[in-house]
C-alpha cells in the first residue's frame, strides 16, 4: 500500500520542518538553461558559467548517491502540513470533458506500431481524448481496508506523479473556436482552457495538422517522500511521460519530437506556467503551510504532428529543431506478443510490487524486448548511435544511455552480467573503461543487429538485489539491469542542461521495458533506490565518465488479492 495515502497509518511520524533540499535549490535554475538561454556576451563568461554550472551538477549528483553505508539525505519524516496534491486543478478555467475511447475501437496492435505507423487521423476532440486516455490518464483504482489510492497510464516513482501535461493547439471543434492553452486533469479527464490565442503561430512555425504538449514538473512531489535524491525521480518522470504520449500518439498515426531548441522562458510562456524565481525557496527550514511550495518547473514541449514527414525544420524566435529520417524498430521473435492492441497495453500497464522468483522467459523473448529498446530500430547493418526509432525518436539527441544486464532465469542463457551497447561509437570506451577480465561476448542466437554483449557468467542474483538497495524485486524477476549513462563528457561536450535530458531518456527507456513486458504477458517496475557508487565498482567504472541512473526489473508480478480494483472513469469521489 502506498505510504503517502492514509494519514493515520503514519500518526507516530512528529511534525517536520519545511525540507526543500539545499544542493537542489541551487540546481534548478541551471536545469531551467539551454542552448537558447545560456548565451552570454562575451565568450570568457561563457566559459565560466559552463564551468560554474557543469561544478553545481556534478556536486549535485556527487551528494545524492546512495552508498553501502550512507544513503541521500530525505526529509525526517512526512510533512503532513504540506502534503502535495497529486491532482493539479485551475477552478477558474473552463472545463471541457474528454472522451472515454472503447477499448473495442480501432486500435492497431500493439507489436506493429514499431514496424509502419497508421495513417494519421485528424485533429478533433476524439483523437485528443485518446491520446490523453492512452498517455497520462487514470488507468484504475485500487483499494484496501480504509485507503484508496489512482493508478495511472504513466508510471511514477511512489505514484506521486509530478509531471503535469498541457497542450498548446490550434482551433478544434467543440474544445475552442480559436487557438488554446489547456492543462490536462487526469481525475476528470478533462482540458481546463488556461488562454486562447490566435492560431497563426501554428501556420508560420509548425507543420500542418500538429500541435504541442507541454511538460512540466512540481518537485515538492517528490521531495516530500524522497528528499534530495527527488530531482533524478522527476526527470525519470518525464522521461516515461514523453514516452508514454509518443506510444498513444503512434496509435493515431502520429509522431513526436521534443523542441529541444527551446529554453525556459520560451516554455514557461507556451505552457503558461507559474514562474519559477516568483518563489523563493526557504534558506532554513520553516514550520507550517506553505502551499506556494508546489511551484511548476517547465520541462520541454513536444511537438506532435502527421507521420510521414521525412524531413522539416521549426523555427521558434531563431531556433530551430530538425527531424530527421524515420525508421521501424527491429523484429525478432514477434510471435512473444500476445495479440494485444497498443490501448490495451498501455491502459493495462502496472508497477510490480514484488515478483514470483520462479518465471523465466525464453532468449527469443529476452532478444525481443532489447530490440525495442534500442535507439536506432532496423539500420541496414549501420551502428546504433541516433534515436530514430520508436518512442525514442521523440528525443533530439544521440543516445547516451547503455544497460548493464543481471540475467536470472532465461531459458538458454547462462546467468550472468551482460551489456547493451545504446551507441556504438561509445563500445570501444566501454571496453577499455571496465574490468580487464571482462569477456565481451555475443551470447548465442543473438540477433546481428542486437549489441549485447556477455561480460561474466554466474550467479548474480544476490549482487543484483544488494546493489538495488537489498530489494527483493531486483533478483525475482527474469532479470533486472542498471542504465549506465555516457555522463560527463556528455555534459562537456553538450552543456550542463543535459543533466536532466539524460535522466529523460532513462525514463523514456524504462516506458519501453513496462510496455514489452506487459505485451510479453509479465511485468516490470522502476527502481530508483540502488546504490550508485557499488554499481560502477561493479563494473569497474571510475570517475563520472560513466554513471548509474535508473535500474529496472522484468519478471512475472504476484497480485495481492488483498487489494481491489475499480474502474478509472467514473472513479472515487476522492482520492484518500
Amino acid at each position: 500500500m502506498p505510504l503517502l495515502h492514509h494519514r493515520a497509518h503514519l500518526s507516530f511520524y512528529r511534525q517536520p520542518l519545511f525540507f526543500f533540499p539545499t544542493t537542489t535549490r541551487k540546481l534548478i535554475p541551471i536545469l531551467s538553461m539551454s542552448t537558447s538561454s545560456s548565451q552570454t556576451t562575451h565568450q570568457q563568461e561563457k566559459d565560466e558559467e559552463t564551468q560554474a554550472s557543469l561544478a553545481q551538477v556534478l556536486k549535485y549528483h556527487k551528494e545524492t548517491k546512495h552508498s553501502f553505508t550512507n544513503y541521500a539525505r530525505g526529509p525526517r519524516g512526512l510533512d503532513w502540513a504540506n502534503q502535495p496534491n497529486p491532482f493539479r486543478r485551475y477552478v477558474s478555467s473552463p472545463l471541457i470533458p474528454l472522451l472515454h475511447p472503447p477499448y473495442s475501437d480501432e486500435s492497431p496492435l500493439y507489436s506493429s506500431v514499431f514496424k509502419t505507423l497508421p495513417f494519421p487521423k485528424p485533429i478533433s476532440d476524439s483523437t485528443i481524448s485518446q491520446l490523453f486516455y492512452d498517455s497520462l490518464a487514470l488507468s484504475a483504482w485500487k483499494s484496501t481496508g480504509f485507503s484508496t489510492w489512482s493508478l495511472r497510464v504513466n508510471p511514477s516513482s511512489g505514484n506521486l506523479h509530478p509531471t503535469e501535461a498541457y497542450i498548446i493547439c490550434p482551433p478544434v471543434e467543440a474544445v475552442s473556436d480559436k487557438g488554446f492553452v489547456a492543462h490536462y486533469a487526469p481525475k476528470e479527464h478533462s482540458l481546463e482552457i488556461r488562454a486562447q490565442f490566435s492560431s497563426g503561430i501554428f501556420t508560420r512555425f509548425f507543420p500542418e495538422n500538429s500541435f504541442l504538449i507541454g511538460l512540466s514538473s512540481i518537485f515538492w512531489r517528490e521531495a516530500w517522500k524522497y528528499g534530495e535524491r527527488a530531482l533524478r525521480y522527476c526527470n525519470h518522470d518525464v522521461g516515461h511521460a514523453i514516452a508514454a504520449v509518443s506510444m498513444a500518439a503512434s496509435g493515431l498515426g502520429w509522431d513526436v519530437k521534443v523542441l529541444d531548441g527551446l529554453g525556459y522562458e520560451e516554455l514557461e510562456k507556451l505552457t503558461g506556467v507559474e514562474n519559477f524565481p516568483k518563489f523563493k525557496i526557504p534558506s532554513r527550514p520553516v514550520k507550517g503551510a506553505m502551499p506556494e511550495i508546489e511551484f511548476e518547473h517547465p520541462d520541454c514541449v513536444l511537438l506532435v504532428f502527421p507521420s510521414g514527414l521525412s524531413e522539416f525544420e521549426v523555427d521558434y524566435k531563431e531556433l530551430s529543431c530538425a527531424i530527421s529520417e524515420f525508421q521501424s524498430s527491429g523484429t525478432f521473435s514477434e510471435s512473444s506478443y500476445k495479440d494485444l492492441t497498443l490501448r490495451e497495453v498501455v491502459r493495462k500497464r502496472r508497477s510490480a510490487v514484488d515478483m514470483d522468483g520462479s518465471t523465466a522467459m525464453s532468449k527469443e523473448t529476452f532478444y525481443q524486448i532489447l530490440l525495442h529498446c534500442m535507439p536506432s530500430g532496423s539500420h541496414g547493418g549501420k551502428k546504433h548511435v541516433r534515436q530514430l526509432a520508436l518512442p525514442f525518436r521523440s528525443l533530439a539527441w544521440d543516445s547516451e544511455v547503455h544497460a548493464a544486464l543481471f540475467v536470472h532465469r532465461v531459458v538458454g542463457l547462462s546467468k550472468g552480467l551482460y551489456f547493451l551497447v545504446r551507441n556504438e561509437n561509445h563500445l570501444d570506451d566501454l571496453k577499455k573503461d571496465t574490468r580487464h577480465e571482462f569477456k565481451w561476448v555475443k551470447p548465442d542466437g543473438c540477433p546481428d543487429d542486437l549489441p549485447l554483449y556477455e561480460l561474466a557468467s554466474g550467479d548474480c542474483r544476490e549482487l543484483s538485489k544488494r546493489l538495488s538497495c537489498h530489494q527483493d524485486i531486483a533478483c525475482d524477476g527474469c532479470f533486472s539491469l542498471g542504465m549506465i549513462a555516457h555522463f560527463e563528457p556528455t555534459l562537456r561536450n553538450k552543456g550542463s542542461w543535459m543533466y536532466p535530458r539524460l535522466f529523460w531518456e532513462t525514463g523514456v527507456l524504462g516506458q519501453v521495458l513496462y510496455l514489452e513486458s506487459h505485451a510479453v504477458g509479465i511485468s516490470a517496475t522502476g527502481i530508483g533506490c540502488f546504490f550508485d557508487d557499488p554499481v560502477h565498482e561493479i563494473l569497474g567504472l571510475k570517475g563520472s565518465k560513466f554513471q548509474s541512473l535508473y535500474h529496472f526489473t522484468v519478471g512475472s508480478p504476484v497480485v495481492d488479492k488483498r487489494i481491489m480494483s475499480l474502474p478509472a472513469y467514473p472513479g472515487p469521489s476522492d482520492d484518500a
